[in-house]
Formats: structure tokens, sequence, C-alpha cells
């Protein structure tokens, strides 16, 4: 074979094996899966939240925190710095209010993804756990809330070598936590395209604490959304890209060891656990590759998905709710209080709906 045609072979068995791993991520975004609408009652769109709400979280009184203002590359952005809001989920005027945030802290390259909030034993003070990816770092900033003030405290950032990719968090104590990585690579370059393309189980889970961190969990194609179960006893972790939440049990030394996976047929995102079923709610797109390729005139559809009895043999995974993307854009969280449903968008609104 003449050096002409070993190029020539060579070519052409690239362009094969990549023609192979974009087949295999079209199929994993879920591309050729049509939108349609299976609507909630009394739907509204928040006011003031019209550039993402990434993740949202709720205490037991019906207080919504919301991480707004996510600044990720290819996706739309506003130029203002992100914020963090509070929604009286018990008001019916449903008016989301701006928390005040101390002055000491890098408002500038503030871009908040995944939140967690804990609240102390001991004197009942809620903190704000947020994964901050000012582009092209991650650190974790651990706030104060004072409720009085509508404000937050700063009180640390946290970066370490473990934890360089994290999209979610879920606290444990004071300043204790899990973290998902969603990717292994750091570079944007290596993160967006050829992992992207690679899409090997390369994702993790990490357990933080001042004295110890340490991976707990490995072999995810996208590590997402983490919480924890009302008991504290388990661990749920979205893996997107294999459209399936992961169930572990807790250790006393932190470990977690898996108990059992369950398909929720759509590429799944974060994760709210109502404290009183045990149902998880989850943020989820019905078809990702027009997420990742996004295109204002052929938008990503959003949907919610609820997971009953998910410890049981047989747990029950029911659509709730879903949009063609003609209401909202990439539904990445969805939280219930009181009979209502509350759904936030990477980039895109917020929505509450009244549950059936």
């Amino acid at each position: 074979m003449g050096k002409l045609g070993f190029i020539s072979l060579l070519v052409a068995v690239l362009a094969v094996l990549f023609g192979e791993r974009v087949y295999n991520l079209r199929k994993r975004l879920l591309a050729t899966r049509e939108l349609v609408k299976n609507h909630l009652p009394n739907c509204v769109l928040l006011k003031d939240l019209e550039h993402g709400t990434e993740d949202i979280t709720i205490l037991g009184d019906g207080l919504a925190f919301i991480s707004a203002g996510l600044r990720f590359p290819g996706y739309p952005s506003s130029d203002e710095p992100g914020k963090i809001f509070v929604l009286d989920l018990k008001d019916s005027r449903m008016e989301p209010k701006e928390l005040r945030m101390p002055r000491n802290f890098d408002l500038e390259t503030f871009s908040p993804l995944g939140i967690s909030l804990y609240t102390d034993p001991n004197d009942d003070a809620v903190y704000l756990f947020v994964v901050n990816r000012p582009h092209p770092k991650c650190q974790i900033e651990v706030f104060k809330f004072v409720e009085e003030e509508l404000s937050l405290v700063h009180l640390k950032t946290i970066k370490h070598e473990l934890l360089y990719s994290v999209n979610d968090i879920v606290a444990v104590g004071v300043d204790s936590f899990y973290a998902t990585n969603d990717h292994y690579f750091e570079n944007q370059f290596l993160k967006s395209y050829v992992e992207m393309l690679l899409c090997q189980p390369w994702g993790n889970v990490v357990y933080y604490s001042p004295t110890e961190v340490k991976e707990v969990s490995q072999g995810y194609y996208f590590a997402n959304g983490i919480n924890m179960s009302p008991d504290k006893r388990h661990i749920y972790v979205a893996d997107v890209f294999d459209h399936t939440v992961h169930v572990f049990e807790r250790k006393e030394d932190n470990a977690l060891t898996r108990v059992k996976t369950v398909a929720v047929g759509s590429l799944v995102d974060n994760i709210e656990v109502d404290p009183e079923t045990g149902d998880l709610w989850v943020g989820c797109h019905p078809n990702a590759w027009k997420l990742f390729f996004f295109d204002p005139n052929d938008p990503a559809g959003s949907e919610v998905i609820r997971i009953q009895n998910i410890h049981s043999d047989k747990p029950q995974v029911t659509q709730v709710y879903e949009d063609d993307g003609h209401v909202l854009i990439g539904s990445s969280v969805a939280a219930t209080y009181g009979g209502k449903l509350l759904i936030g968008t990477v980039f895109h609104k917020a929505l509450v709906c009244d549950l059936k």
C-alpha cells in the first residue's frame, strides 16, 4: 500500500470512528425524541428570573432558595453577575426577592450552579452552600442566611484538587458535603468536545470535610444532581447521559455503598426530595441535543419526573410536566411545597404551577 492509500485508509477509519461517536452522542442526548406538551394548571412565569434558575431548594417553612444567572460557555447569559433569590411559597403573590450579598464577596465572577441548604440542629442557623463556577475555575461558597435582613453572610470559599468540576452539592454538616464532578478534564475544550464525544464514565462523587476529602463513588457518564433522603441514610445521584438515578447507602465513615439504579428515561439534572413522602422530583432534559446545540428557533424542551417508592422493588417513575420549549427551555430542577411545583432552568425562566 502506497503512502496515499495509507492516508486515505486512515482518514476513512477516523471518519467512521467519528461518525460512531456522534451517533452514540445523539442517542444519549435523545436527539430524535419529539417534544410534546403535558402542562399543569395555573402555571405562571416568575418575575425577575429571566436568565436561568439552575437550582432550587426549599426550607421546611416553604422558603425557596434559587440560584440565578449561571454563566456557562455556549449558553445565553446575562452580563450581570449571578444572584441568589428567595421565594415564599406560602405567599400567593409569588414574588422572588433578591438576597443582599456581602460587600467583601467577589460578585463580578459569581456564577452559581448547584445549591444546598443545611440547618444546624444546635441553633437552627441556616447555611447555604453554592457551587460557584467562575470560568474556568470551580469552588464552593458557604454562606449564612440572615432572614431578618434577607441577606447572606459569606463564611468561606472552599477549593480542593478533587473538587475540579463540581456540578451539584448536598450539605451534610456545617462544613461537610458530598459533591458531583460532571467531567474528568478541567480544560474547557477537552470538556466540551473531546470528553463529550468520547462519552466515557469518568465522572465521580467526592466527600468533603475540613479533616478528610475523598472520592466515594465513580463511573458516571455525567454526574449531575445529588441529594439525600429525609432520614439521611441514603444519597441519590443523577447521571445525565445514562438517564438514571443511583441510590447509595451512607456509611459511618461517609463512604457510599451502591444499592440500586433506577432508569428514568430522560436526561436527569437536579434532584429534590420531598421531606414528608421521600419522593424524588427531578428536572430533566427530554431532548438534550437541542440544549447542547442551542437554536432559539428550535428550543430545547422541559420535563419533570417524579420517582415514588424509590427504595421498593418497583419504584414508580411518572412524568408530571413536559413542554416543547415554547414556555420553558432547559428545565434543570423541580421542587414542591404546599401543592405547588416550582421549575427552574439552566439559562431560561422559572415557572410555578399547581399540582393536579
